[in-house]
């Protein structure tokens, strides 16, 4: 047993990866699914893609490398959080499509909770915002919604992705979820560590769905789907993952993922930061028992505004194509685009707001558009580090930003992001690092893998961007992105 395989399940495609027992990628395998966008701002995934192309993946990779079962030590999840699946406990299968957690259809059930004096408890008990984003507005819709939920709520089970697909893996046998995955429910008391009674009832969503919490490293089940049983011993939401993939255990590091959305968190220790600045206290990891804790900043669109470009304007075939486009853009033309398509996240968190471009002229095209969505990535990151510096003291003194995800490829833009940041932008040698870190987690678990400060020193750098815009330009171009971000507030 000298493999891990690492199961990715993504907003836009699953990926399974087998680590060797040097935690060195030997193959890997993905699969796209249909994205569902029945109204304006809605977004819904059909659960039994994800099922679908998660065992497809799984298949597919061990064949590929030529393993068998009985040659994985141990299983790690690593998923798309707060999306939310309610399921028939008896049949398994999901009562509705899963609300994605970029849907904004419940914006008016957070407007009336609010209304009713609850933000203030729900930021104090799960350090997150009174959001569409979080599950349990979502939970709370489905229940509302579908035809006779509520009056068989005995029969049902809430889950998050991971916990749908641990309850697939084990045969129904195990309901369970982690704590970071809890924890981005809004029903997760993250000082106590449990669900809250007065959070679900705010809700009105009865604890009976609600999966066993454990932490990262826990023991979640076995599966014998592939053959032989694998134990699962590793779960952590993606940008969890993500964050011990770069090992950022110490408080003070940050860093920064580019998938779909862009993802900044920063490592407080065993301090849950109470954030002024309308970011999100969360939990960076549970492992061994003991919790640690970060400041999030959660952007709704990065990769996504190139694949706008791709899909939605047509101006490129392939995402690799933005960059060269980008370069190729007039310097006279300063174009900004604030990519609210689904609203914007932190640290503005208005659910109404809409895409917005500025400075069109009419001599702007395709190049122009290309640079701005990129650099509309820079812009926001440079937001949230400013709000995670105002709110603890530790995050001012961050100079070096560890990044990773599909966008981090792109050159031009992580050198933008350094320039607009003013801090050091370090690649790393393995941009898969959310994989990575689940598989870790589940190796470290079954004795496979080295301990934390081992994994750490194991961390190696592609390359570092260094800022080298003039203080005077960066001070105009952010003075621009503040005044682009209040029109589009406004409107």
């Amino acid at each position: 047993m000298t493999f891990i395989l690492a199961i990715d399940q993504g907003t836009t495609s699953s990926r399974a990866i087998l680590y060797d027992a040097k935690m060195q990628v030997a193959g890997s395998a993905q699969k796209e699914f249909t994205q569902h966008f029945p109204r304006a701002g809605w977004v819904e995934h059909d659960p039994e893609d994800l099922w679908e192309t998660v065992v497809e993946t799984c298949k597919s990779v061990i064949s590929k490398v030529g393993i068998s079962a009985k040659d994985i030590a141990a299983i790690g999840i690593t998923n798309q959080r707060e999306t939310t699946i309610i399921w028939d406990k008896a049949t398994g299968k999901p009562i509705h499509n899963a609300i994605v957690w970029q849907d904004r259809r419940t914006a008016s059930i957070c407007d009336e909770l609010a209304r009713k004096g609850f933000a203030s408890d729900v930021t104090a008990r799960t350090g997150l915002l009174l959001d569409p984003y979080f599950s349990g507005t979502k939970v709370k819709w489905i229940l509302d919604t579908v035809e006779g939920a509520r009056d068989r709520a005995d029969d049902l089970l809430f889950g998050t992705v991971d916990s749908f697909l641990v309850w697939r893996l084990t045969g129904g046998t195990r309901h369970v979820t982690d704590a970071t995955n809890a924890a981005r429910t809004m029903m997760y008391n993250i000082r106590d560590g449990q669900w809250d009674e007065n959070l679900c009832q705010m809700l009105d969503v009865p604890m009976t769905l609600l999966p066993e919490v454990l932490g990262c490293d826990g023991e979640f089940g076995v599966t014998e789907l592939f053959g032989a049983p694998i134990p699962i011993r590793g779960i952590a939401g993606d940008q969890q993952a993500a964050t011990i993939g770069q090992a950022c255990f110490e408080p003070g590091m940050m860093k920064s993922t580019y998938g779909t959305g862009c993802f900044a968190l920063l490592n407080t220790g065993d301090t849950l930061v109470e954030s002024k600045s309308r970011l999100l206290g969360t939990i960076a990891y549970q492992l061994n028992g003991k919790v640690t804790y970060a400041l999030e900043g959660s952007i709704f669109i990065a990769g996504a505004a190139v694949q706008w470009l791709r899909d939605g304007l047509k101006i490129i075939e392939t995402a690799t194509e933005s960059q060269p486009l980008a370069m190729a853009a007039d310097a006279q033309q300063d174009v900004i685009m604030v990519p609210a398509f689904t609203g914007l996240g932190a640290p503005y968190w208005s659910a109404e707001s809409r895409g917005a471009v500025y400075g069109l002229t009419r001599n702007s095209g395709p190049a122009e558009f290309a640079r701005a969505a990129l650099q509309s990535v820079g812009y926001q990151t440079a937001d949230l580090l400013h709000a995670m510096g105002s709110d603890w003291e530790a995050g001012a003194e961050t100079r070096v930003l560890r990044v990773d995800g599909g966008m981090c490829a792109s050159d031009y833009t992580m050198q933008f992001l350094a320039d607009i940041l003013n801090v050091r932008v370090d690649r790393p040698a393995g941009l898969e690092t959310t994989a990575l870190g689940v598989a870790w987690v589940a190796g470290a678990s079954v004795g496979l893998y080295p301990n934390q400060a081992e994994f750490a020193s194991t961390w190696s750098l592609d390359r570092s961007f260094s800022p080298e815009m003039l203080t005077a330009e960066r001070r105009e171009k952010r003075d621009r992105w503040a005044r682009a971000i209040d029109a589009t507030l406004q409107v």
